[in-house]
Order: structure tokens, then sequence, then C-alpha cells
């Protein structure tokens, strides 16, 4: 992971930490390349995680927008999945 991802993380770990109670509710937010493999990968990374899930394709078809509601224990739960999911090419975190 490149200081530039790593410095990123950190502020993000303590804007969580400051800004709610844990655990908490988190939504995730993705844009992903519209492959239905890559949104399976997705999808699956919150199985069995009480995760509600909304996915909603962009006007062309290019894309396609995951949604995710889910409880999460810890600010550091949260980075563990984006740094899980950032693996998945294409993939723009919000």
């Amino acid at each position: 992971m490149d200081k530039k991802t790593e410095d990123f993380y950190i502020r993000l770990k303590e804007e969580l930490a400051n800004t709610s109670m844990w655990p908490t509710e988190y939504l995730f937010k993705f844009i992903v390349p519209s492959n239905a493999e890559k949104v399976e990968i997705v999808e699956n990374a919150f199985n069995e995680m009480g995760a509600v899930i909304n996915t909603t394709q962009s006007k062309t078809g290019k894309y396609t927008s995951v949604s995710i509601s889910v409880q999460m224990k810890s600010p550091q739960s949260v980075i563990d999945k984006y740094q899980e999911l950032s693996v998945v090419e294409g993939i723009i975190s919000l």
C-alpha cells in the first residue's frame, strides 16, 4: 500500500472513531463495472453479515452502483472491508 493510501485509511479510521458509537450501522457505497462476477464479489464480501444490499445499473449499463447497509463492529472493521474489496478491478469506493 502506498503512503497516500495509508494516510487516507488512517484519517478515515480517526473520523469514524469520532463520529459514531460502535458497533453501528454503516453504509458502504461502491461503483463497479457492470460485470456480474465483479458485482457478485462485492455482494459476497458481505455474506452472512445481515447486510441489506441494493444495486442500480447506470443509464448506459456500463456501471453498477452497490449500496450496502450493514452492522459493523469498529472503524477498523470498516477499513478492513474497504481494503478487502480494493482488489476488485475498476471498483470505486465512495
